[in-house]
């Protein structure tokens, strides 16, 4: 095969929900015994948001990782030993380090495999690592290469903080990409914008055993709203552009699933129906960088996302950090 004939195409997907659902009714209930004021009607109103899934204690990213990379590998009808590249986007990571990248490598009971590291860039954190993925199949070096996105933000909710902590809930997606010479991704974009980093953060880290600073998710929410809305819209016409593709061919357009009002926006100014959209964010909440491959993974299991379909992934999240990418079935 030929470098020029390379391509990379998802062959399998799979995701993992931990067992513990929670509702916004079980939340209004639980921030009542705290003294904190919100309701049901509060938070479907501003996000979409009904359910959200949360960890068990014991429960970690690798965990939740593992659990989806083997469903999307049983789909994908490969072994974890084919698998020479693994790519863990996550802002929840099991340890400072190792990745946990390796820990899910090791996890899967792969011994000396090829390549595994982490990429953090929050909400997009999945996008980046798809796009970084297929271009390095592209590139010869590899051939099958395990894409995870997986998050416990749980763990990092100020629960008497209704603006933030009603928003957020656990997960992981996965998918398996594999070289072919039929073309797959037909095109990517990314960006940055270190400048808005304070918009949304977890401005904490670790120093002599202790967390300096603070370790609960800070957000200010109509900053982030009314760029993500901005730049959504920039980034899906701009991979649109680079592929060729008229937003009319669109299939079915995923974006981060983390407000319905942003999402909807977004597929309004591009033309595309909320029937073409895939919604998970009323029952997953914002799983950050598992939202876009449990939302993926959704829609191929219960049949709307078929071969042969067209779809585009899009996300934006802390950093502040977007992009897009438009790819076949």
């Amino acid at each position: 095969m030929t470098q020029s004939a390379m391509y990379s195409r998802v062959i399998g997907t799979g995701s993992y929900l931990p067992l513990c659902r929670v509702t916004n009714q079980q939340l209004v209930d639980e921030l009542a015994r705290r003294g904190i004021q919100t309701s049901d009607e509060w938070i479907v109103s501003r996000t979409g948001i009904r359910a959200r899934h949360f960890s068990a204690p014991e429960q970690t990213s690798s965990d939740m990782a593992l659990e989806a990379a083997c469903r999307a590998l049983e789909m994908a009808k490969l072994k974890a030993s084919e698998i020479d590249l693994i790519i863990v986007a996550t802002s929840t990571p099991d340890f400072v380090f190792p990745s946990t990248a390796c820990l899910v490598q090791s996890k899967l009971g792969i011994k000396n495999g090829g390549a595994a590291f982490d990429i953090q860039a929050v909400c997009s954190g999945f996008v980046y690592a798809f796009s970084m993925a297929d271009n390095l199949i592209r590139s010869g070096v590899y051939r099958n290469a395990l894409v995870i996105g997986t998050e416990v933000f749980s763990r990092l909710l100020d629960f008497n903080d209704r603006t933030t902590c009603v928003l957020f809930g656990d997960g992981a997606g996965a998918i398996v990409l594999q070289q072919s010479r039929q073309p797959g991704v037909l095109s990517s974009v990314l960006h940055a914008d270190g400048s808005h980093a304070n918009i949304l953060c977890v401005p904490g880290n670790v120093q002599g055993g202790m967390v300096a600073g603070q370790a609960f998710l800070q957000m200010d929410g109509q900053a982030v709203f009314k760029l993500a809305v901005k730049v959504l819209e920039k980034v899906a016409h701009e991979v649109l552009d680079k592929a060729g593709i008229d937003s009319s061919l669109i299939d079915w357009l995923i974006p981060h699933q983390a407000n319905l009002r942003i999402m909807t926006s977004t597929a309004k100014k591009l033309g595309v129906s909320d029937e073409k959209m895939v919604i998970t964010v009323d029952q997953h909440g914002n799983t950050s960088a598992a939202s876009i491959p449990l939302a993926l993974d959704v829609a191929v299991r219960d049949g709307r996302i078929h071969s042969g379909h067209r779809v585009m992934v899009q996300g934006v999240g802390g950093g502040f950090t977007w992009g897009a990418i438009l790819f076949c079935m």
